[in-house]
This record gives structure tokens, C-alpha cells and sequence, in this order.
């Protein structure tokens, strides 16, 4: 996991995507204009969530969200994804 000095507020999660896959189970390579867009990764950071909702995820989770869910970062060179705790499908 990676140490990052950002805060999510209210509901929202910060999450590192998974990478993509880049060869079939056959073990044909995927060029990187066909790769998939991640739907996996690692809970980063977690707000408090609200007063009627507090959040139920928790840093390092393993969970499913939807496939244009969220908004992606770049800090420090690395990718992210912060998203509602809503958009989030299932923790693995």
C-alpha cells in the first residue's frame, strides 16, 4: 500500500486502481489501445462518511466498482480513483 497525504471527505474513497490484464488466458497480448479499464483495486484512503451514513470500507480493502465510476488523479506519479463510497459494488 502506498502512503499519501490525501484526505477524502465526507463518503467519498480514494482508490489505486489494479492493473490491467495484459495477456489472455490463451496468452494472446493485449495491445494497450484494447486493454480493459480496471475494475478491482486497493481502498487507499476512506472519509468519515456522513451522519446518516458512516462509511463501511476500510483502508486496504480489496473491492469491485463500476467500470466509469469515479474521477482519476495522477499524484506523484501514480494513478488514482476517488469515487462515492456509493459507486462502490463489493469489497473481496
Amino acid at each position: 500500500m502506498s502512503k499519501i497525504n490525501i484526505k477524502p471527505l465526507a463518503d467519498r474513497v480514494l482508490i489505486e486502481p489494479t492493473a490491467a490484464e495484459t495477456t489472455t488466458a490463451s496468452g494472446i497480448i493485449i495491445p494497450d489501445s484494447a486493454k480493459e479499464k480496471p475494475q478491482k483495486g486497493i481502498v487507499i484512503a476512506v472519509g468519515k462518511g456522513t451522519k446518516e451514513e458512516p462509511t463501511t470500507v476500510k483502508v486496504g480493502d480489496t473491492v469491485l466498482y463500476g467500470k466509469y465510476a469515479g474521477t482519476e488523479l495522477n499524484v506523484e506519479g501514480k494513478d488514482y480513483l476517488i469515487m462515492r463510497e456509493s459507486d462502490i459494488f463489493a469489497i473481496i
